[in-house]
């Protein structure tokens, strides 16, 4: 029988009808209109990446290994890559891993990606901060998995909500996905004194961490924290880092820290059919860049500076242009924070007029996991300098306004 004209001859799988696009994705669409003053992404400045110090990486990559940097390398990863990873997991997070616990992925979204493909079945429950990162419920979401939402403060995920979701769940949770350091969207940090509480609790429940720390260097006041896994008794948890916040996330390099050696030779299997292998060239490049400790250092140390100067501008301007009953989030590092407007408000509709006043940025209803709360918002620093900052939240401050 014939296709019925102009139908799709492609059946979906179901489960692909679970699967959100992503708003900021969507939004980002627009960021490259003349004039668009955006705190919509997640982006770094562009202008601070070390392209110098990359290209010299690259060549010397190149110079080195020769045709081996442009083979077919090892899934697990490039060696003295991964020993470099283990020895800074072990001086900047406590964590004690070998190389042999590393395994290099292309991006921490593909971590999460893998992670899900090998734990999930249909209908396994994943416990998440609520908000949540806007990536990893896509991840979850993709293997039809149930998210609970955990409710968090200024202080991070509440140990008395984490224990009356554990102890209410109808069935064991799978896993517990955090992000203590800078939460995306709102961020936010666990509070030290909640540290060992939460990890005595999934230890108690028998549920693995999946701990997520995309931001952990950009810290720009507060004291240091230590990873939860650093606090494990047991190897009931995952560790995932990445280089796109403070090298260059087009090198889309990433690690997975796995203490569990039966979970990591699944890991690799997946990641095998995956893409056999994250690019060798960029991985050759990124250690050759992060092997000088000093020029590390220094190039964090300018991020740090920078995006310290962009956030206390947004802190500024919120301050100065917001009415009465706007509350914010004052974040220690990272790339955002989070914006409540009054009770009964509509961010979709601010960002309507916002967006007509050619500023952007992500409604918070893509990262509430069930009922959302309509009136929040998240807004990125580190894009934008310091004057822009100012003049996008006037803008916005003008919005809103205009919906009063």
């Amino acid at each position: 029988m014939s296709a019925q004209a102009g139908a799709s001859p492609f059946r979906l799988a179901s489960r692909s009808g679970g699967i959100r696009p992503s708003a900021i994705r969507e939004i980002l669409k627009a960021t490259a209109q003349p004039g668009v003053i955006s705190f919509a992404g997640g982006l770094p400045a562009a202008e601070l990446f070390p392209l110098e110090e990359v290209r010299r990486a690259t060549q010397e990559a190149l110079a080195d290994d020769g045709p081996a940097a442009l083979q077919y390398g090892l899934t697990e990863g490039y060696g003295p890559l991964r020993e470099w990873i283990a020895a800074d997991l072990a001086a900047n997070s406590g964590l004690k891993v070998t190389a042999g616990e590393v395994l290099v992925v292309s991006g921490s979204q593909q971590g999460l990606d893998l992670v899900a493909k090998v734990l999930l079945d249909p209908g396994d429950l994943v416990l998440v901060e609520n908000p949540c990162y806007l990536g990893a419920i896509q991840a979850f979401s993709a293997y039809e998995a149930r998210l609970l939402g955990v409710a968090c403060d200024e202080g991070g995920i509440r140990p008395e909500a984490l224990r009356r979701a554990m102890e209410s769940a109808p069935a064991r949770p799978k896993l517990l996905y955090l992000t203590p350091r800078f939460q995306n969207p709102t961020g936010t940090s666990l509070a030290p004194s909640r540290q060992a509480e939460i990890v005595a609790l999934a230890e108690e429940f028998g549920v693995p961490v999946l701990e997520d720390d995309p931001y952990g260097r950009l810290r720009y006041s507060g004291p240091p924290h230590q990873a939860l896994g650093a606090l494990a008794g047991t190897g009931g948890w995952l560790f995932l880092g990445s280089t796109s916040k403070f090298l260059a996330p087009g090198l889309r390099v990433g690690w997975l820290a796995v203490r569990d050696p039966a979970f990591f030779e699944r890991l690799v299997s997946v990641k095998q059919a995956a893409d056999l292998h994250t690019p060798g060239l960029t991985q050759r490049a990124a250690f050759h860049y992060l092997r000088r400790p000093d020029a590390v250092q220094a190039h964090v140390a300018i991020l740090c500076h920078v995006y310290r100067r962009r956030r206390d501008a947004m802190l500024a301007a919120l301050a100065r242009h917001l009415p009465t009953g706007c509350r914010w989030t004052r974040p220690d590092g990272g790339l955002f924070l989070w914006l409540e407007l009054p009770e009964g408000a509509d961010a979709l509709d601010l960002f309507g007029a916002a967006r007509k006043q050619n500023v952007l940025f992500v409604p918070g209803e893509s990262f509430w996991v069930g009922e959302p709360k309509r009136h929040t918002l998240r807004l990125n620093f580190s894009h934008a300098d310091p004057e822009r900052i100012d003049e996008g939240v006037r803008r916005l401050a003008s919005a809103w306004a205009g919906l009063r």
